[in-house]
């Protein structure tokens, strides 16, 4: 049984391909098939002992000829030896196998490639994770855990937090999926956060919302990595140098002389005032409106004098009116009720009920010039840490007044006033006791006062 490659074309130059011939006059055999061979014409029917095609049979095209001829030759004999009756079918599957075994093998690998591709294109990644959660959040297709939307200010941290990741990626020039976060990347990440000059509780922030990212992608089946779960894996929160301000400072603001500012610092010092006596975020004090308001009138009982008897009083029923806030929480869409003192309903009678709006960074720029100008500048000395290191600095006390300060100073007053910590949750929208004691910034003697005359056991 003999196997060559034969040309059957008219052409006498060019290229054309080639066919296979499996042949055996003895057997009766002479199986022909085209394959996809393709060969110069002119060199391959040269002389066979002549130079042109001997230089031709050297070629890597005229090594592969021979090669599957072998490779042929050896398959025919090898069926031959089993005793099997080759069919021209046969022929052709058992040449197309050896002929086609490259382009097979690499079609294989394309697809193989492309599948892969597919799915690397369909799974999901950390960064993918980041960013739709980002998406998700800010559209509101992802909600909070009551079911709520997201508050524009969360959704602003959040990002902020996240997006550092994002740097640090880019920073380092190494990219990183689920299954990379363990202990080795939150020492790289810590420690490029530090060079930046970051700040403790700003670091912690990072840390907290991407260890909350691999939570709810772990929850939702995207990784099964645990190294994040180590407990040294963790966003380190100190506490700083928040300031409250006195009813005293206060008074000092209210009375300043803003003459030489424009209408945005006055209006910027009241709204901040009524972030002080309702103690609530700046995202819903600096929002209210007449539909914020409501009244209710209860009956009190009051001794007042009995002209059948003079010198005497007598009791008699009258009717009080009470004029409230309902504010429904931003950040955590809680529901508080707030009386509205006299001190806040002078603001508020002022503006008709409906106060102005002006930008965060606005008021926290403003409010600063107004505490200065009401002569709150007596200087403290605050210590923060940045890069890993503690500092310890002193600063003007109106530099350190910002829009979360009135919140801080209407709960610490209302603490210093007496009223139970429980009572000052229903107003601040806190749901643990710990968690608002943070907000409470009252300096010991102020305290030991407060017990004092709250307590008959310290006089």
């Amino acid at each position: 049984m003999s196997v060559c490659f034969i040309l059957r074309t008219r052409k006498t130059e060019g290229r054309a391909p080639l066919v296979a011939r499996i042949q055996s006059p003895k057997l009766g055999v002479n199986i022909l098939s085209t394959t996809t061979i393709d060969v110069d014409i002119v060199k391959y029917t040269a002389s066979p002992k002549g130079k042109l095609h001997t230089i031709y049979m050297k070629t890597e095209e005229g090594m592969r000829i021979k090669t599957l001829t072998a490779q042929i030759t050896a398959a025919v004999d090898n069926l031959l030896r089993q005793g099997v009756k080759i069919t021209p079918e046969q022929a052709r599957t058992l040449i197309d196998d050896i002929v086609l075994k490259e382009e097979k093998e690499e079609a294989l690998r394309r697809e193989e490639e492309r599948k892969r591709k597919e799915a690397e294109a369909k799974r999901m990644t950390l960064n993918k994770f980041v960013d739709l959660y980002q998406d998700q959040i800010t559209s509101g297709v992802r909600q909070t855990d009551k079911g709520t939307n997201y508050a524009p200010s969360t959704i602003k941290a959040v990002k902020q937090a996240l997006n550092q990741f994002k740097y640090f990626q880019e920073d380092t020039g190494q990219t990183y999926d689920f299954n990379d976060i363990d202990m080795q990347f939150y020492y790289d990440f810590t420690a490029y956060l530090k060079n930046k000059k970051y700040a403790v509780n700003s670091i912690g922030k990072c840390i907290k919302e991407l260890k909350y990212i691999l939570y709810v992608a772990e929850s939702e089946g995207h990784h099964t990595n645990n190294k994040w779960k180590d407990k040294k894996f963790k966003g380190t929160r100190v506490d700083v140098d928040n300031i409250y301000l006195t009813k005293e400072e206060l008074d000092k603001m209210m009375a300043a002389d803003l003459s030489k500012f424009g209408i945005g610092h006055q209006q910027a010092r009241d709204i901040f005032m009524v972030g002080v006596w309702t103690a609530q975020r700046v995202s819903d004090y600096n929002n209210i409106s007449r539909d914020n308001f409501n009244t209710l009138t209860k009956k009190v009982i009051v001794e007042v004098p009995d002209p059948d008897n003079p010198g005497k009083t007598k009791s008699e029923i009258r009717e009080e009116e009470i004029t409230y806030l309902n504010i429904c929480q931003q950040k955590t869409g809680a529901k508080v009720s707030i009386p509205c003192n006299s001190a806040l309903k002078a603001i508020l009678e002022k503006y008709d009920y409906q106060m102005p709006h002006l930008e965060d960074q606005v008021i926290n720029r403003y409010i600063k010039e107004v505490a200065e100008a009401a002569g709150i500048t007596d200087m403290v000395e605050i210590e923060t840490t940045k890069g890993g290191t503690p500092q310890k600095t002193k600063v003007r006390r109106c530099d350190l007044i910002r829009t979360h300060t009135a919140r801080r100073t209407g709960a610490t007053l209302m603490y210093l006033a007496g009223i139970d910590i429980y009572d000052i949750m229903k107003v601040t929208g806190h749901t643990s006791p710990t968690t608002l004691r943070k907000y409470i910034k009252a300096e010991n003697l102020k305290v030991v006062e407060k017990l004092t005359d709250k307590y008959e056991y310290f006089r």
